[in-house]
């Protein structure tokens, strides 16, 4: 199977329109056609069902979609990292600010102290952006919080953390010392949605913490940064039943570089001697 005769079966399998698909990908809907035969023999399956009103993907079509949009990324991102390699050795580390337990300084220099090790570049990025970077040869390990998709990346989790509400300073709540998920309207099920809720309409944790101050906005935040942001108007309360935030480290599965696999294992003694400190 070559890459064009998968760009070409994505563009119809996005748009269900040949002539679409043709307009997207600047050829005429014949040679597209024909192009899609050719794939559909060359595999033994059909990929579409067509009439004179619709084209609809079949099973087999679904699932190569799905294959192949993995694949079409995957070559994107060799290349990336192939031009990244050409600028001379270096690592990228995603990282959403403020998102690493304490664990960034930590794992840099434990990292920088192995063997063979090579400059690292610090890519700050939003929330959960990291994966998409990882998978698009952008960078080339990550730290992010789960959930996450994973598709097409090795983990390995570093910390997992209590969960804190974040209040307005004169909350009703705030005058307890400690909270339930009840006491927020939630439960364990509820809490990732909450979260993503509670995000919406901001760039970063300065500004969410703005939110909660002027009573906004009520959260949930790793305890870490507690210590990392007081604030006067704000304050943090323990939620005793909350589900633990569980901090990773991704990179790409198809990963051979040593230098990564230096700083996998550099960032999970940084992480073991945090715990064995604590």
């Amino acid at each position: 199977m070559e890459s064009r005769s998968l760009r070409y079966f994505v563009a119809v399998a996005e748009e269900l329109n040949f002539a679409r698909a043709a307009e997207r990908l600047g050829i005429s809907p014949p040679p597209l056609s024909r192009a899609i035969r050719r794939l559909e023999a060359e595999l033994g399956v059909t990929l579409f069902e067509r009439t004179t009103h619709k084209v609809t993907r079949t099973p087999a079509g679904d699932v190569l979609l799905a294959e192949a949009r993995v694949a079409l990324d995957a070559l994107e991102a060799a290349g990336r990292r192939a031009r990244r390699a050409a600028e001379g050795p270096k690592l990228v580390l995603a990282v959403k600010a403020d998102g690493d337990a304490g664990l960034l300084e930590p794992i840099l220099a434990r990292y920088a102290s192995e063997p063979g090790s090579v400059p690292v570049a610090v890519r700050l990025c939003g929330w959960q952006e990291q994966p998409r970077l990882l998978r698009a040869g952008e960078a080339d390990v990550a730290l992010v919080h789960a959930p996450f998709d994973a598709t097409g990346l090795d983990t390995e989790t570093l910390a997992a953390e209590p969960r804190v509400a974040v209040l307005a300073a004169d909350h009703p709540l705030a005058d307890r010392d400690r909270l339930e998920l009840a006491d927020l309207g939630l439960d364990a099920g509820s809490v990732a949605r909450h979260i993503d809720d509670a995000r919406r309409g901001h760039d970063d944790l300065a500004q969410v913490l703005t939110a909660v101050s002027l009573g906004k906005v009520v959260t949930l935040l790793p305890a870490s940064v507690t210590a990392r942001y007081p604030r006067p108007g704000v304050a943090y309360r323990p939620v005793l039943d909350a589900p633990p935030v569980v901090l990773s480290l991704a990179w790409p599965r198809q990963s051979r570089s040593t230098a990564t696999a230096a700083l996998v294992r550099a960032a999970t003694e940084a992480a073991e001697a945090a715990r064995d400190g604590a």
